[in-house]
């Protein structure tokens, strides 16, 4: 048996701080009614006060607590091996790492609102590949291609602008590695063929634009000759932002300048990444809503023919959870009807005197 959400089950700790909670209660309880009379007396006074009680209520209390977690966490057996076949698309996910995208007009930064598009456009992937390609005044393949989203979303983690020092926006070196990642180039042997166009392959470039170095048009149209469709997502605003330099905390302590001494302010160039989507067959989306322009991507992405990509094995497993839901919300409903204190007309001694009568 296995969970399908295994961080989930660190919610079990708080049955632990329940306990402590109730002998807490329980102590202070007691020594209120300790300074009010004798305990002789006290039990006198209340005849009808049970000490088990709270205890077994305590205890289905955190049973049915303990259950509802379980079942939460989705409990699965089974490891059935399915074969089926794969069938995606191969795209290449191509992200700004120039000092521009430290600017601070798309909030926190530019960069950590490029991570955020790029792990939403992983999330909604199904079957398909992915490479990851960074560039600035140059670029270079980050993560090859692969299904593998924890790995790529591991990749994804460590880029940062100072992956490459020569700054500037080679979107069109960018698009060159990403049709490299999707196989363009590669001479084929007998286990990989030659490279064949087709209408299965994309390239999504994250980028503000700014500071172009090459051809990107030029670039885009070569790609989409080749059958791969290019895709732009725009990062930042017309008003632009300045650049912060940070210290080894990363606290602020001075905005970066020109050779005069003036303070960059760093804008977005949409027409330019209009351009590039356009030459590529694709669109351009701005990331001002993450989610509404990831959706935007995917929407046109799902309108390329999806290629088989071989056999592949699926473990199949089967939820359990319904079991652990029943036990707890019956453990909770049992709890509901216990009174802390005992009814007299419904005592054990009493009912056995009467059948004695």
């Amino acid at each position: 048996m296995n969970f399908e959400h295994t961080t989930l089950l660190w919610l079990l700790s708080v049955i632990p701080l329940m306990v402590i909670a109730f002998i807490i209660q329980e102590r202070l309880k007691r020594r209120r009614l300790n300074t009010f009379a004798d305990s002789a007396i006290l039990h006198r006074l209340q005849p009808d006060v049970s000490s088990r009680r709270p205890i077994i209520k305590l205890i289905l209390l955190c049973l049915g607590v303990g259950m509802l977690i379980i079942a939460w966490a989705n409990p699965r057996i089974g490891s059935k091996i399915a074969e089926g076949e794969q069938k995606g698309i191969d795209m290449a996910v191509c992200i700004d790492v120039s000092n521009s995208m430290l600017a601070q007009d798309m909030k926190p930064n530019r960069m950590a609102r490029t991570k955020q598009v790029v792990q939403n456009l992983i999330s909604q992937l199904g079957g398909d590949r992915v490479s990851l390609v960074v560039f600035a005044g140059s670029a270079y393949i980050e993560m090859p291609l692969t299904n593998d989203y924890g790995a790529t979303k591991m990749f994804l983690d460590q880029i940062g602008t100072d992956l490459i020092s020569e700054q500037g926006t080679a979107i069109g070196d960018a698009i060159e590695k990403g049709m490299a990642t999707l196989g363009y180039g590669i001479e084929g042997n007998d286990d990989e063929p030659q490279w064949e166009p087709n209408k299965s392959r994309a390239i999504v470039i994250i980028s503000d634009g700014e500071n172009h170095e090459d051809d990107a048009k030029e670039a885009a149209e070569k790609a989409a000759k080749q059958g791969i469709m290019v895709c732009t997502i725009g990062i930042g605003t017309a008003t632009g932002g300045q650049i912060p330099i940070t210290d080894g905390r990363g606290q602020v302590k001075d905005w970066l300048k020109d050779s005069e001494g003036n303070v960059v302010t760093t804008h977005l160039n949409e027409e330019m990444l209009h351009d590039i989507a356009k030459a590529g067959n694709g669109i351009y989306v701005h990331a001002g809503n993450g989610n509404a322009a990831v959706e935007e991507i995917v929407k046109q992405l799902h309108t390329l023919d999806s290629q088989k990509f071989g056999a592949a094995q699926f473990v199949s497993f089967k939820s359990q959870y319904q079991y652990p839901l029943a036990a707890g919300l019956l453990f909770l409903f049992v709890e509901f009807f216990i009174l802390e204190r005992r009814n007299p007309r419904f005592s054990l001694n009493r009912i056995i005197k009467r059948k004695k009568i």
